[in-house]
């Protein structure tokens, strides 16, 4: 089952979110801040599989933050970044520094909740197979090894 993380300031959009990845069978835990997320992160065990953090929380940019902590916890960690300011340079930051997806909350004619349902599963299957990668190599260090 996978295991999302849901960071966003305003209530109303972590128990949107939460609602939808449940029906998707999604194991949801959810925090008020940058802050709270990142210490959740850090003391989760097993890493959380999925974050989907706000951009902006106590400051323009605390979904960096939020990225930063996961990649520095989870090499694996796949964060989508939610904005409802996005622009170009913020999300080029977040895919340069290792964000699985920039999502918007605002666009016209899209249900942001269905498309974070698409992008939690498309960064679970891209989870799963980095997952199984390291575990392949691994597999063949340990061959060599013995040999």
């Amino acid at each position: 089952m996978c295991r999302a993380l849901v960071i966003d300031d305003e209530p109303d959009v972590r128990k949107a979110v939460r609602r939808r990845l449940e029906r998707s069978g999604v194991k949801v835990f959810d925090a008020n801040s940058a802050a709270q997320g990142i210490l959740m992160i850090r003391e989760a065990d097993p890493p959380y599989d999925v974050i989907i953090t706000d951009m902006s929380m106590e400051k323009p940019d605390s979904g960096i933050d939020v990225l930063n902590a996961a990649v520095a916890r989870d090499l694996f960690a796949e964060v989508i970044v939610l904005t409802a300011y996005g622009n170009v340079a913020n999300a080029v930051e977040c895919m340069r520094r290792g964000a699985f997806d920039y999502v918007e909350k605002n666009t016209p004619g899209v249900d942001v909740y269905e498309l974070l349902a698409i992008k939690v599963e498309q960064a679970m299957d891209r989870r799963r197979q980095s997952l199984r990668t390291v575990r392949k190599w691994e597999n063949v260090a340990q061959s060599l090894k013995n040999e």
